[in-house]
């Protein structure tokens, strides 16, 4: 259903209204301050309040409290069947806020799996299949570990050649001038291309993936549309 305002508002509601929309501070601090006054609104009242309080924590990265209160509202948009607040669709805008704040907090399993929930819900929505796709990047499988492990030995080890070149090869041993310069070029070279094709395959492991849950989605999205009985 459509959440329909009333055109009579508490004065507490008025005073809240009064605040710039882009002082978010402020927002949170008056709703935290009177939290036990807002409660006791009509539900319209204190709904509008509530959602703009979440939205407050979002925009200034209070993103352990925002956690805890988006909760709140998608529970609540559930349960009363609101689907439009302020032409915003608030289920949707919140549960993908939510995976936002657990990004944000480097919660990434669970951004990753509200983030395959959304899509499950809205398969179509491109925002939602990026975001999959930046959070799992993000994750580090043992593979890319280890190759950022063994490209930092390689470094490490090139670094301690050009010491020895400097130091030890070039005033004392000229002959050995070329071979010593070649391996360090060689392995730092090595050590740049190990990483480079990893990280690649990371991200073309991650778009095979993600695209293959989404056309999963999708099909099993379109079989329950076949598949719903006719009426008689």
């Amino acid at each position: 259903m459509k959440f329909n305002k009333s055109t009579y508002h508490s004065k507490l509601y008025r005073d809240f209204k009064e605040i710039e929309q882009n002082a978010y501070q402020e927002l949170i601090r008056f709703y935290e301050d009177h939290e036990p006054e807002i409660r006791q609104l009509d539900f319209e009242e204190y709904f509008d309040l509530l959602v703009a309080y979440v939205d407050a924590l979002f925009d200034v990265g209070a993103y352990r409290t925002h956690l805890l209160m988006v909760d709140v509202v998608i529970e609540t948009s559930i349960q009363e069947n609101i689907i439009l607040h302020n032409g915003r669709d608030i289920f949707k805008e919140m549960l993908f806020r939510k995976a936002a704040s657990c990004f944000n907090m480097r919660k990434l399993d669970e951004a990753d799996k509200i983030l395959r929930q959304f899509i499950r819900i809205y398969p179509k929505d491109e925002q939602g299949i990026l975001f999959l796709k930046k959070c799992l990047r993000k994750k580090r499988p043992n593979y890319l570990n280890n190759a950022h492990a063994v490209t930092i030995f390689l470094l490490l080890l090139t670094a301690l050649v050009i010491a020895i070149e400097v130091l030890l090869v070039r005033p004392f041993y000229g002959l050995f001038v070329d071979l010593v310069e070649q391996s360090r070029i060689s392995m730092f070279v090595f050590a740049c291309t190990i990483l480079v094709i990893v990280n690649l395959i990371h991200r073309w492991r991650v778009e095979v993936n993600v695209e293959k849950f989404v056309n999963q989605v999708r099909k099993k999205r379109q079989s329950a549309s076949v598949e719903e009985p006719q009426e008689a």
